[in-house]
C-alpha cells in the first residue's frame, strides 16, 4: 500500500485462478533517498539505491494516475515469472537495474518520490 508502481499487463476479465480483474505490476518497495551536496561519492551511491517488487495486484487496490513511464518492462517481467522463487528474484532483479537506469539519468522524478498522504 502507498507504492508507486508500473503497470506490465493486465488481465481484465481475470484467469481461472484469479477470477476477478487484475493487473501484474512492477514498482518500488524502498525509495532512494535525498543526496546533498557534501556527501561523498560512496554515500550518494548508497543514498542512490532502491529495491523492487514485483506481484500480481487485483484492480480495486489501485489508484491510477495520469503518470506514465516509457521504460519497457513486458520481456523481463512476464506472468511466470511468478511461478518461482528464482523467477521472481530475477524480474526483481532486472526491474532494479532498469529503473536505477532510469533514476540515474533524471527522468520521470516523481516516480521516484515517496507518496505522501
Amino acid at each position: 500500500a502507498g507504492c508507486k508502481a508500473v503497470i506490465v499487463k493486465s488481465f481484465d476479465d481475470g484467469t481461472r485462478d484469479r477470477p476477478h480483474g487484475h493487473c501484474l505490476v512492477a514498482g518500488i518497495k524502498k525509495y532512494p533517498s535525498k543526496v546533498i551536496r557534501k556527501d561523498s561519492a560512496k554515500k550518494t551511491e548508497k543514498k542512490s539505491r532502491l529495491k523492487c517488487f514485483v506481484k500480481i495486484v487485483n484492480y480495486q487496490h489501485l489508484m491510477p494516475t495520469r503518470y506514465t513511464q516509457d521504460v519497457d518492462l513486458k520481456d523481463v517481467v512476464t506472468g511466470d515469472a511468478l511461478q518461482t522463487k528464482d523467477k521472481k528474484v530475477a524480474a526483481c532483479k532486472a526491474t532494479k537495474a532498469r529503473f536505477q537506469e532510469r533514476f540515474k539519468t533524471g527522468k520521470n522524478r516523481w516516480f521516484f518520490t515517496k507518496l505522501r498522504f
